[in-house]
């Protein structure tokens, strides 16, 4: 089985280096390919890509230009593999060693296949975080209720893609979530293979990390929308914004600087669903003194 590695990247200037020298020390029995996918990138990546040609054979770079995304940009990596099966990673990320032999042993067995995160390698101590899929996969407090794996670390065959299709390219976030859940419900399962190792990069500042969080947030509404049925004006409003007091006891404990990282994060989180919950009123044309 010929293997297709796929990175989507835009402005990866700085890290795309970082997850090309991993994939370059990287080795597996069967075919294998690594196609790079530039979405409008305006700083150095493609040249710093093209310098990588040389040094790895069997890497490809296309330019995915028609719209800004990376469910889009992923979607024209596969159109353009010639892999069996599909394994994405991100341009700021590392793969650890071992980690296409891992993919490809575990797409062999089965069609959606998700890797571990860790955190310890990139990351300062402030930056790290609780976060799910180091040890396990992670799930949403809503329907339908099922395991997900973010797209830095997933695989899945061509076969599941001819029969659900690519990613959703109206999620310009969480559309992980949302092909894991798709791929689901067809019938599909997902399979965590703990030796697949994803060496994961936070945001490097305080401001990023909390408008991360609150994309992240905002992004789950659609998705909700989409796989867990309308929503009552009372439970958008119990979802969305509960649990405020929480986070306002949150900041009293605060001691260092990874803890105001949380507190922010977390900020940033409530702060998304709030702007969720707006805009879950609005699209139900409640008076617009409601939803300023």
């Amino acid at each position: 089985m010929k293997l297709s590695v796929i990175i989507p990247c835009f402005n990866a200037a700085d890290t795309i280096a970082v997850q090309l020298e991993a994939l370059a020390n990287q080795s597996w029995h069967e075919q294998w390919e690594i196609i790079v996918c530039n979405n409008n990138s305006t700083d150095n990546t493609v040249a710093i890509v093209n310098e990588y040609t040389d040094k790895i054979p069997h890497l490809r770079l296309i330019h995915a230009l028609a719209r800004q995304g990376p469910s889009y940009a992923r979607n024209m990596g596969i159109l353009a593999a010639r892999g069996e099966a599909f394994a994405f990673c991100d341009a700021d990320d590392e793969v650890a060693p071992g980690w296409v032999t891992a993919m490809g042993e575990a797409l062999n067995l089965h069609e959606l296949v998700a890797g571990v995160l860790d955190y310890t390698k990139l990351n300062t101590a402030w930056q790290r975080r609780n976060h799910q899929q180091q040890s396990g996969l992670m799930y949403l407090k809503h329907s339908p209720y099922l395991p997900f794996a973010g797209s830095c670390n997933l695989g899945f065959k061509r076969s599941l893609y001819q029969a659900i299709g690519g990613f959703d390219e109206s999620f310009l976030y969480v559309e992980d979530a949302e092909y894991c859940w798709r791929a689901q419900l067809a019938g599909a399962k997902i399979h965590l293979e703990p030796s697949a190792i994803v060496h994961y990069r936070f945001r490097n500042s305080l401001f990023s990390s909390y408008s991360q969080a609150l994309k992240w947030s905002k992004a789950y509404l659609p998705l909700r929308q989409k796989y867990g049925g309308s929503l009552s004006i009372f439970s958008t409003l119990k979802l969305y914004l509960g649990g405020w007091k929480y986070l306002t006891l949150a900041i009293l404990q605060v001691r260092s600087r990874g803890d105001f990282a949380e507190f922010l994060w977390q900020l940033g989180w409530k702060i998304g669903e709030l702007q969720g919950a707006i805009s879950m009123l609005s699209l139900l044309q409640l008076p617009k003194i409601l939803c300023v």
